[in-house]
């Protein structure tokens, strides 16, 4: 690493968690991931089906038995299987280990099982024992076993059972502590919710990992409910897996702690009331973070699938607020606007967040018309670069200057500081936000939403040098700009009417837009330059 770069590393560093950092030592000296082998028989499952049917297979994968899509990727995939996922990627490889494709309907079952067979037989490590996707893959494979159709009748299994197994002890053996987030989380989810699930000689063990499971999700789910990472496509993953194991666990009563179980209902009510924070009129969730649509299950299934299960929506998002996690929904009208408000987070494992703070989305009349970038890839250049960058959200850029100081795919150094004035939804929200390279100019702005109108005001406790105003519109929508207002033509026929700051002078761009992995649209992006920046004014209205 060049010298000029130790600061940044530096920066980087301040944050980390001494448990990561020996983490990351153990996992270099055990040359990452590796296979446990177990010699107990295969286990038997203690759930024959669950209380509630499981969801199918999330909307982003599809197999016909010739051809597999993941991630809005396609490659052939049929009775010659090729578990190395070819030149799609690893973050693709990753998907395939995970199996969750193989829930779905599009191949026969005697394929599917030749497909498991045949992974048993061919995949001795690397990608497919790694302890992220093998978490995954617990909670898939336990789900295929449990679901009657997908697999022949009387189907002999023993092979992919003890492979079930395997999996379980290679995640024990080496949870992914230096990482923490969601990827130990996913770790200790999956323990428990096979501990629940299998009649194993090691289940008892796995099982003991709920005490480690309670503390982590007191940890990651914040008092509001929403999850730390503020990534609402992980969330909604961790969700679904988070009532996963309330259905397992009603089949099989008393495997998991009383008091736990209950812990675990109050916290899944929580955050099925964060998850409808920010969910779109459209019934799809905001693009926050690194979010892309067909990930996971859109919100309205995941809430059904909780209904089913006895769990309520508790908490303070039900007034569509979340001051733990710094995401609003303002809404009146014919408006809905959902706004983000916080530092890169969690500050020990920020790697799936964006420079927005201070940013939004807005529907109007339920069209999207604010929208924020989402994400195509986790490989680094600049289509991960342009995703998390702060002119890709609907904010502005201080000085010509990121919010943050991110670097490689998921590595953030320095921060900015951002902090909620005061809120009160549906009707207000005022927030700051100081860059980590700018720190002297506080970037002040208040969101307001009525009936009539939405309105932004901007000020800068210290004026900006320079400042650049970025509001990225939906695709398909083209705005009119005659000095500083533009007019965009909804969908629906009838008209919005924006009033930009006069401070600025303002131009469109074509921009990218991720709305999933794989899939790039340019969509326009009003855009105003102001030199210097003290105060400014946008008005958004339907007319």
């Amino acid at each position: 690493m060049p010298l000029s770069q130790l600061p940044r590393l530096a920066r980087t560093l301040w944050y980390t968690k001494p448990i990561q950092l020996f983490g990351k030592l153990r996992w270099a000296l055990g040359r990452g991931a590796r296979r446990v082998r177990l010699s107990d028989p295969a286990p038997r499952l203690r759930v024959p089906e669950p209380a509630v049917p499981w969801l199918p297979a999330t909307p982003h994968t599809a197999w016909d038995g010739r051809h597999l899509r993941l991630i809005g990727t396609e490659v052939p995939f049929g009775r010659a299987f090729d578990w190395s996922g070819g030149s799609a990627g690893r973050l693709f490889a990753f998907h395939l280990h995970q199996f969750d494709w193989a829930r779905g309907k599009g191949a026969s079952p005697e394929l599917l099982l030749a497909a498991l067979n045949d992974w048993v037989a061919s995949v001795e490590g690397g990608d497919g024992w790694h302890p992220a996707p093998t978490s995954l893959r617990t909670f898939a494979w336990i789900k295929l076993l449990t679901t009657p159709g997908l697999l022949p009748e009387e189907a002999d299994t023993e092979r992919v059972r003890a492979a079930l197994a395997e999996g379980v002890a290679t995640i024990a053996a080496r949870p992914e502590t230096h990482l923490l987030a969601n990827h130990y989380l996913w770790n200790l989810l999956a323990l428990v919710f096979a501990g629940v699930c299998l009649d194993h000689a090691k289940a008892d063990e796995w099982l003991g990992w709920q005490t480690r499971l309670a503390v982590e999700l007191d940890e990651q789910f914040l008092p509001d409910g929403g999850h730390y990472e503020r990534c609402p496509t992980y969330h909604g993953l961790l969700l679904e897996n988070v009532l996963d194991l309330l259905n397992a666990a009603r089949v099989v009563p008393g495997r998991l702690d009383p008091g736990f179980q209950a812990r675990l209902a109050e916290q899944a009510g929580r955050m099925v009331a964060a998850h409808s924070v920010w969910q779109h009129p459209d019934g799809e969730i905001a693009l926050f973070g690194d979010s892309a649509f067909g990930i996971a299950h859109a919100p309205d299934d995941v809430f059904a699938y909780a209904e089913a299960l006895g769990v309520s929506p508790d908490g303070p998002g039900l007034e569509g607020a979340l001051p733990d996690t710094a995401i609003f929904r303002l809404a009146a009208g014919p408006y809905v606007l959902i706004a983000t408000a916080d530092r890169p987070t969690p500050e020990y494992q920020p790697g799936h967040s964006h420079c927005d703070a201070l940013s939004f989305e807005l529907s109007i009349d339920g069209e999207r018309v604010v929208t924020d970038t989402g994400v195509c890839e986790y490989e680094p250049g600049t289509r991960r670069d342009i995703a998390r960058a702060t002119r890709s959200h609907a904010t502005i850029e201080v000085e010509g200057r990121e919010q943050a100081e991110f670097w490689q795919s998921h590595r953030f150094g320095g921060r900015p500081d951002v902090g909620i004035v005061q809120a009160d939804p549906p009707g207000f929200l005022e927030a700051v936000c100081a860059g980590y390279a700018t720190p002297e100019v506080l970037h002040r702005r208040r969101f307001e939403v009525d009936a009539k109108v939405v309105r932004i005001h901007d000020e800068m406790d210290a004026p900006a040098r320079s400042a650049r105003i970025h509001l990225p519109l939906a695709p398909g929508l083209e705005p009119v700009l005659d000095g500083t207002k533009a007019r965009v033509p909804l969908h629906d026929g009838a008209g919005l009417e924006i009033e930009l700051p006069e401070e600025a002078s303002w131009r469109v761009e074509r921009r990218p837009y991720y709305p999933e992995f794989g899939r790039e649209e340019l969509r326009a992006v009003l855009v105003g330059d102001a030199s210097p920046l003290s105060s400014a004014t946008m008005q958004l209205r339907v007319v």
